[in-house]
């Protein structure tokens, strides 16, 4: 158990200052810190939270899907501590040298040699300044008529309106906001679990991935832009796609003119046990969105990496000029913890450790297969994993909303110390620095925690 932290009087102030004026996100803001509210944290280490009462919680999503070199790296502190003595914001005009040294480091990882880094400061600006940077693309190529965005329905790629379009997956609910960006198209989405268009278990027919070409002929190709997808889609329940699904939508891509994005802001940084997912399929992307764990969360960061063959179009005039400015964009303190980041994940072997622990995590997942509630385990590509829960596992049966899933997993994981998420799909994805030891911790957690569960339902 971790040491008491704050209490008496001074943790009654704190949390009725947060239970008045704190807006917790996508919460009621009624009884935060009652039964099923949020949680006082203030330390942390490696896979491991520290609550400020004493208490010591397993970090299952990373924080949000982006901790990846694990919580309490001073290192990263050190480093935007010496890069705030020198300068801590670069004027207009100007460049930092930390700037230049991260951007030459992600273009040297990402699949494009040859890429050119657009910084941002988090995952839903990388994707509006892809959507943005593909169409200005189609003009600057005399595709003016270009400006219709396909994605896929439940996939998540940000809380901004634009990028709430696309999929209308996560947290963000659509109809919360009135009419939706014009302009998206939305396909098929990868489900190897209940999805119509992946045929029988191990029979994957593609259609999902023919589905983006008969949506483009259906648009009429000279108006299709762009189509963006996450190589692994977290929010649609963590599915791996087939092997061919990735190069069949590349293919289609070329054949009709389309942009391709790959939204990578969960998936990259070693993750999937790879520094980008799309080096499992061996795809390049026209641009690549990145945020989250590029920093591992210790300062917001975002960029979309544009391949030679976008960054050139905006070569050349005053007209090919690619006209978006983001305030902090390649901060130079959040450059210097992407520095020190990408250094940690060298040294350490990180990604290798991401590939190695999915791999055992995977296998040790599959004892939850003894309990009847579920209905699959998935995973298999580094530290994403999820467990989908099932009335009904032969006829895969959702429980109703009126059992209130939802609420129960989550309290009954809350009781076994285990910070995350449940309903449905409970999304495994701790820490890429996670230990044996401390795999076989969580799934015994997890292993309990569905027992009960079961009980409950």
């Amino acid at each position: 158990m971790a040491t008491k932290t704050i209490s008496g009087e001074k943790l009654e102030e704190l949390k009725q200052k947060a239970a008045e004026h704190f807006w917790p996100h996508a919460r009621q803001t009624e009884d935060m810190f009652g039964e099923g509210g949020i949680t006082l944290v203030d330390q942390a280490k490696g896979v491991w939270v520290d609550d400020v009462e004493g208490n010591r919680w397993f970090d299952t999503l990373s924080g949000m899907w982006l901790v990846n070199i694990g919580h309490g790296r001073m290192e990263i502190a050190d480093a935007v501590y010496q890069q705030m003595t020198g300068i801590s914001y670069s004027p207009g005009g100007t460049i930092t040298p930390v700037t230049a040294d991260l951007a030459g480091r992600v273009a040297s990882l990402a699949p494009d040699k040859k890429s050119r880094v657009y910084f941002v400061s988090g995952g839903s600006e990388a994707v509006e300044t892809a959507l943005k940077m593909a169409k200005n693309y189609q003009k600057n190529i005399g595709e003016a008529a270009r400006y219709k965005v396909i994605s896929r329905r439940g996939s998540y790629h940000g809380a901004t309106h634009a990028c709430m379009s696309l999929g209308g997956g996560g947290i963000a609910a659509p109809t919360n906001y009135g009419p939706l960006m014009p302009g998206n198209i939305h396909i098929e989405q990868v489900d190897t679990y209940r999805g119509r268009c992946c045929g029988s278990e191990g029979g994957c027919t593609l259609e999902c991935a023919k589905d983006l070409e008969r949506a483009i002929l259906h648009e009429g190709p000279s108006t299709v832009a762009a189509f963006i997808g996450e190589p692994i889609s977290a929010a649609s329940g963590i599915h791996i796609p087939h092997p061919e699904y990735w190069p069949t939508v590349r293919e289609i891509c070329d054949k009709y003119g389309v942009v391709l994005i790959c939204d990578e802001v969960i998936n990259a940084f070693g993750r999937t046990g790879k520094m980008f997912a799309t080096e499992h399929w061996g795809i390049q992307p026209d641009i690549t969105t990145v945020a989250k764990a590029l920093t591992s969360g210790y300062l917001p960061i975002g960029a979309a990496i544009a391949s030679k063959k976008i960054s050139s179009a905006f070569e050349g005039g005053e007209d090919d000029t690619f006209r978006h400015l983001i305030t902090f964009g390649g901060n130079p303190a959040s450059c210097a913890a992407g520095i020190a980041n990408l250094d940690i994940m060298e040294k350490e072997g990180i990604v290798q450790n991401s590939a190695e622990m999915g791999d055992y995590m995977y296998e040790k997942m599959q004892g939850l297969y003894s309990h009847d509630i579920v209905g699959h385990v998935r995973g298999g590509l580094g530290l994403l994993s999820a467990v989908e829960l099932v009335k009904n596992r032969e006829t895969k049966e959702k429980f109703p909303k009126e059992s209130g899933i939802t609420e129960k997993a989550s309290a009954i994981l809350r009781d076994h110390h285990i910070l995350g998420r449940a309903g449905d799909s409970i999304p495994v994805a701790p820490p890429l620095c996670i230990t044996s030891d401390e795999v076989d911790h969580f799934v015994n957690q997890l292993d309990s925690a569905i027992s009960k569960i079961e009980n409950t339902l």
